[in-house]
This record gives C-alpha cells, sequence and structure tokens, in this order.
C-alpha cells in the first residue's frame, strides 16, 4: 500500500515541476535534450503551454488515485 503513494507522490512531484518550468520559463528544462523535441517541432511558447497542460494533468492523476484509494471517489 505504501508503494501506490510513492507513486502518487512522483506524479505530483513530476507535474508541478513541469508546471513550474513553463511558469518560469526554466532554460535548462527547454534546453534539455528530451524536451528539444516539442520545442523544434512547435515553438517555445507553446512549449510551455504543451508542458503545463501536462503538468496539471500529472497533478490531477496522482490526486484522483490518492483520493480513489481513499474511497472518497
Amino acid at each position: 500500500m505504501t508503494m501506490h503513494y510513492i507513486i502518487q507522490a512522483i506524479f505530483v512531484i513530476v507535474g508541478l515541476l513541469a508546471i513550474l518550468a513553463a511558469l518560469f520559463n526554466w532554460d535548462w528544462f527547454f534546453n534539455a535534450h528530451n524536451s528539444q523535441f516539442i520545442v523544434c517541432n512547435v515553438g517555445r511558447k507553446q512549449a510551455r503551454l504543451f508542458y503545463a497542460l501536462l503538468g496539471c494533468m500529472m497533478v490531477a492523476t496522482g490526486i484522483f488515485f490518492f483520493l480513489s484509494l481513499q474511497g472518497i471517489i
């Protein structure tokens, strides 16, 4: 059962990291090899929007699974 909480926390932390990177336009995040594919194809502004939405979805997923394990949903 503890493993579920660890995975949920990872989803929330990574989601928050993506949201913060999009908000603060962190160069180290958008110059990384993994994000260059999106930046080169759609541009930096749209990549920031994409990562903000992706981060929101990851945070929402972590919260959803936490609430479903608690029996609230």
